[in-house]
């Protein structure tokens, strides 16, 4: 298991709700940790710089398969390892070039998708101008190698199309010190909301960075609905609990002798808009009746 920014002692059948739902399903198709399956743990730890050597370093150790947690660490592993099966819970594969073919991955990658595509994106900002009607300029919080992909493109075209000039806060690794100075540039250029990008890492420093954003008393749709458990303004997300546990009955087949490449992407096709009310009132924002119908999940 390699996740890019998680402790090592979190990635647990008693960790936080997705990985509980990953083991117990692994376990309900006939695999057991301590019993007939050995599982290693890395961490990244957030350090953008070190994803690739920790790549070769997990490729190193000789695993029989490799759960990637993010197409950031999927990427090393693609170049480490060639032929270990790899597994992996990512934003859209292709655009990526993890594999060509959501449905023939071929190679040695498989996984789980978190968007379903990268318009994604632009239903996201369309929801944040939506509940912001006089928005006139955006931010967008991500990290600087996520910028520079079709990701990040797809973020600039969603704005363009809508009309509404973007600004990037771009962090060079996962830490509360450089989410505060990227935070600090989205408001030096007076952003009226933000869109944080889809990358796992902000699950890991959710509250920290939940609590920097409403410092800075501004509103933002966030891409996991547990970011706004913790008191973030709204997500359109998917379930992050059935994606691993997709990921397990992917792991399942492999072991049992399934080609990784045989196995296509699993593509979430049900996404949830959660609304945080009670961070809508602490930032005086009305959030329109139309759109709080359209919730799929209310927090009072």
């Amino acid at each position: 298991m390699v996740n890019p920014s998680r402790k090592v002692d979190e990635l647990t059948i008693n960790g936080a709700p997705h990985y509980k739902a990953f083991f117990e399903e692994l376990g309900r198709l006939g695999y057991v940790e301590g019993q007939n399956l050995a599982v290693e743990r890395y961490s990244g730890e957030g350090r953008i710089e070190r994803y690739s050597e920790l790549a070769r370093e997990v490729v190193g150790s000789h695993p029989d398969l490799i759960l990637a947690m993010s197409g950031a660490i999927a990427l090393p592993l693609k170049l480490a390892a060639t032929t270990v099966p790899i597994v992996t819970v990512t934003a859209d594969p292709i655009a990526l070039g993890l594999v060509p073919s959501i449905a023939h991955p071929g190679g040695n990658i498989t996984g789980v998708t978190v968007d379903a595509g990268l318009e994604i994106y632009g239903k996201r900002f369309g929801l944040l101008a939506e509940a912001m009607p006089k928005l006139s300029r955006a931010g967008y919080l991500a990290s600087r190698a996520q910028w520079k992909l079709p990701s990040g493109a797809s973020a600039r075209e969603a704005a363009k199309r809508a009309g509404i000039p973007l600004t990037a806060g771009l962090m060079d690794a996962f830490n509360e010190a450089e989410y505060r100075r990227a935070l600090s540039t989205l408001k030096q250029d007076l952003v009226d909301a933000i869109m944080v990008s889809d990358e796992g890492e902000h699950v890991t420093y959710r509250i920290a960075l939940v609590e920097l954003i409403a410092k800075g008393a501004i509103p933002a749709i966030y891409p996991y609905r547990e970011l706004v458990e913790v008191g973030g303004l709204m997500a359109y997300s998917i379930d992050l609990a059935d994606v691993y546990r997709r990921a397990a009955g992917q792991i399942a087949e492999i072991l049992k002798g399934t080609r990784t490449g045989d196995i296509p992407f699993y593509q979430p096709t049900r996404f949830d808009l959660t609304i945080n009310l009670k961070t809508a009132k602490a930032l005086g924002l009305e959030i329109p009746a139309t759109l709080l119908a359209r919730a799929d999940n209310v927090i009072e």
